[in-house]
């Protein structure tokens, strides 16, 4: 029998284990967003048995968890989400108290806006390069996998311009491919939450041999660092020289978090987001025409993009607004309530798990005109102003907002300009992916593209 509910508070909005289960295993998002769009104003409590999560979704209350009272809610606590995490990542930036204080006190100076600016051109030029390398299958006519080749085009850039080219780009995209394997096998905890740590679930062999893996990459470049200081600027030089708060140096599992921290905050949103694009602009020739229209009108061929042209493409600004609204790569950002509190009216219990998901918020019919079509318009400078801040998150909130986000800003638009003021491409496989739940919102298929030649510059 339910408690008898309190005068002055409103009941969640249950949603019962007979009729969202099955929705659920058929179309997670769509029955989130669907749930939340059911209960304007409400807290939805999904019924799955033995565990009850609270989806929150309101942006006002999305704001309450995230900022208003975050410290109540945690990061730390029964989320599988968040173990699975800690076993990839440590005690750094993705952990909670006082070692993600510090770890963000270390990594945070490498993401100011002042720091990234400094380095616009260098990265600029980085990402020309790699890009440059698609003229053989472009000429060959051989397809490219679109998530593989982003990912590389990143990794050259970021390894030359934030680690100092101490990591070999092969290396880097095993390490992004590593990550990738555990972002998916991260799928089946996600889906059976109330399953507990200590039974073996599909995916936990993968994952267990991924980090294995990422640990055979960065460790001996740790190790190496720590041995020898060469007083370089980079992010592992400045790591390994890095003192803790009684003066000693960080040990090498610190330093091994945060490097592996670092790898995934400058590639994988990046890479995953934009793998999105191109078979969404297969699917909308208008757009598609305007993003070409404006790259061709400010890039020219064969162009390193400057940092005053990356100023003036703005349209290419709003598809990429536009893109993380609708496919955000944190899609789910679970908490754990530390004390009894109360959300819009509703009583949550400590101990209670807080599902906040970008994805569904971004999506709400109240706050969004036709959300689930795909609209740059939405963020042109003139269009009117979002009805509340945590309408639109797509790069998380409050304290524990995404460092990287400035970098996106600015890497996607290079990446994407620069890629497509050189080639058009074609879809091997015409059609939009499926959404793959993960620990990240990325296509279930691959997206193969064939690339043609485009204004290629001309041979003095």
């Amino acid at each position: 029998m339910s408690e008898p509910s309190t005068p002055g508070y409103r009941e969640p909005h249950v949603a019962t284990l007979r009729r969202t289960l099955p929705k659920l295993i058929n179309d997670p998002l769509g029955t989130l967003v669907g749930l939340a769009d059911a209960a304007p104003g409400q807290i939805v409590q999904l019924n799955l048995g033995t565990i009850r999560p609270y989806l929150v979704a309101e942006p006002a209350h999305v704001q309450h968890v995230l900022r208003d009272n975050a410290a109540n809610y945690t990061r730390a606590g029964d989320s599988m989400m968040w173990k699975s995490v800690h076993k990839l990542a440590g005690d750094g930036i993705l952990s909670e108290g006082p070692e993600w204080e510090a770890s963000r006190r270390r990594l945070q100076p490498h993401f100011t806006a002042k720091r990234i600016d400094a380095v616009v051109d260098d990265l600029s030029q980085a990402i020309s390069e790699a890009v440059d390398e698609l003229a053989v299958p472009a000429r060959d006519g051989e397809p490219v996998d679109a998530a593989r080749e982003i990912s590389r085009i990143i990794c050259q850039a970021v390894i030359r311009v934030f680690f100092g080219d101490k990591i070999a780009v092969a290396d880097g995209v095993r390490v992004v491919e590593e990550q990738d394997t555990v972002a998916t096998a991260l799928r089946f905890r996600l889906l059976t939450p109330f399953m507990p740590d200590s039974v073996p679930m599909p995916g936990d062999r993968a994952f267990r041999r991924a980090v294995r893996n990422i640990d055979e990459i960065l460790l001996p470049l740790v190790r190496a660092e720590r041995a020898h200081d060469d007083g370089g600027d980079d992010i592992l030089a400045s790591l390994a020289r890095t003192r803790d708060a009684q003066g000693r140096k960080l040990d090498e599992k610190r330093v091994r978090d945060d490097l592996v921290a670092m790898f995934a905050t400058t590639t994988e949103t990046t890479y995953v987001v934009l793998t999105w694009l191109f078979p969404l602009l297969e699917q909308l020739p208008d757009v598609a025409a305007r993003l070409y229209e404006e790259i061709d009108s400010v890039v020219g061929p064969g162009e390193v993009i400057s940092r005053e042209q990356l100023g003036e493409l703005r349209y290419t600004r709003m598809v990429l607004d536009e893109l993380v609204r609708a496919y955000p790569s944190g899609w789910l950002v679970p908490r754990t309530a530390i004390a009894d509190d109360v959300i819009g009216g509703t009583r949550v219990k400590a101990g209670g798990t807080i599902v906040l998901s970008p994805y569904v918020t971004q999506r709400l019919a109240r706050f969004w005109d036709r959300p689930d079509v795909f609209d740059p318009e939405r963020f042109a400078p003139e269009a009117p102003r979002r009805a509340h801040r945590y309408a639109y998150y797509p790069f998380g909130g409050g304290a524990h907002q995404c460092i990287g986000q400035y970098l996106f800003q600015l890497e996607a638009p290079l990446i994407v300009a620069t890629l497509l003021s050189r080639f058009r491409y074609q879809l091997v496989t015409p059609g939009m992916p499926t959404p793959q739940l993960a620990a990240s919102l990325r296509p279930r298929e691959r997206v193969p593209l064939r690339l043609t030649p485009h204004r290629q510059p001309a041979v003095a």
